[in-house]
């Protein structure tokens, strides 16, 4: 019975490498995200009231 295993061939294992020296030419704090993010919510709420 113990012979009858499937062996599966060698791998990463699901590991992935990300590369930390790779910058983005677009970079946005979290802080602007919020921000942007309450201020649509606040124009949908405003239309929604006034329209």
């Amino acid at each position: 019975m113990a012979e009858d295993k499937i062996r599966m061939p060698a791998s990463f294992g699901g590991l992935t490498r990300y590369f930390e020296d790779y910058k983005s030419k677009l970079e946005i704090k979290p802080e602007h995200v919020i921000l942007l993010i309450a201020i649509i919510i606040i124009f949908e709420f405003a239309l929604w009231i006034f329209f």
